[in-house]
C-alpha cells in the first residue's frame, strides 16, 4: 500500500477509472453478441435494425477513451461484412 498522500490518491482513481472501462468494455461486448445472434439466426431485418445501435455503443467507447479509434473502425468493418454477407 502506498503511503504518500497523491499515491493513495492515485490507486483510488486508478479503481475508479478501471471499474468504468470495465462496464463500457462489458456493454460492448454484449451489444456484438447479441448482433452476431441475430446475423448467425438469420434474421436479416432484426441484425440491419441492430446494426446501427451496435456501432453506436462502439462509437460511445471510443469518446470515452476505452477503445482506440482504428479498433473501433476494425470491429464495425468486421460487423458490416457479416451483415453484408447475409444476402
Amino acid at each position: 500500500m502506498p503511503n504518500i498522500k497523491s499515491a493513495k490518491k492515485r490507486v483510488l482513481v486508478t479503481e475508479k477509472k478501471t471499474a468504468r472501462n470495465k462496464a463500457v468494455k462489458t456493454e460492448v461486448k454484449n451489444e456484438v453478441k447479441k448482433f452476431l445472434t441475430l446475423v448467425q439466426s438469420g434474421d436479416k431485418a432484426a441484425a440491419t435494425a441492430k446494426f446501427p445501435v451496435t456501432c453506436s455503443v462502439i462509437d460511445s467507447a471510443v469518446s470515452k477513451g476505452v477503445l482506440k479509434k482504428n479498433t473501433a473502425a476494425n470491429k464495425k468493418s468486421g460487423l458490416a461484412k457479416k451483415l453484408n454477407a447475409m444476402a
